[in-house]
């Protein structure tokens, strides 16, 4: 019988870009991400498919990493138009609520549209766009060891009652009641 593993962590996540160059430059601006390494290719390693191809990654700190790939034989890159844009998004974390809104201040200083920063209980979050489209958010945590354990406790009682009805459980609608909202 098989037994399950242990993961160490995500050695990267991969997306697409439109232009290698143009993207590592605006990580590196705009979320102050080191530009590592690069491999590049005629054929896919894993398929040994013909698809030229530029993959840069960069270090989001933590060990984190995130990579791209420039792919210039492909047709051009679109989302899927069945899945609405605020759905896939990549979320890096900092350290507090005022780091938060320094990072506001400076991306919106890059003449990027920021939406938030906005309540979820245990984050608070900003939100805005790459330039590949890619929908990226910027989160601190603020939640109690309490209100994590009770989120837990409750995460097996939330997605079998969804798996049942397909509406959302009110389990932990307390994460949707921001209390500096409570003070007007």
């Amino acid at each position: 019988m098989s037994h399950p593993f242990a993961l160490n962590r995500i050695h990267h996540a991969a997306y697409r870009c439109k232009d290698a160059g143009e993207t590592v430059a605006w990580y590196q601006r705009v979320l102050g991400m080191r530009y590592t390494n690069a491999f590049a290719e005629d054929h896919v390693p894993s398929t040994g498919a013909y698809d030229p191809y530029m993959h840069v990654f960069l270090d989001c700190g933590g060990g984190n990493v995130i990579a791209f790939f420039e792919l210039p034989n492909q047709p051009e890159m679109s989302r899927d138009p069945n899945t609405p844009e605020w759905v896939q998004h990549i979320a890096f974390e900092v350290g507090d609520l005022d780091t938060l809104l320094t990072a506001k201040t400076h991306i919106e200083a890059q003449g990027i549209d920021v939406l938030g920063p906005t309540y979820h209980g245990i984050f608070r979050s900003i939100y805005f766009f790459d330039p590949n489209g890619h929908r990226l958010e910027l989160a601190c945590n603020i939640g109690t060891p309490d209100q994590y354990e009770e989120l837990e406790r409750v995460a097996p009682l939330m997605l079998e009652e969804w798996s049942r009805t397909k509406k959302a459980p009110k389990h932990a609608q307390w994460l949707h009641v921001d209390p500096g909202s409570l003070a007007e």
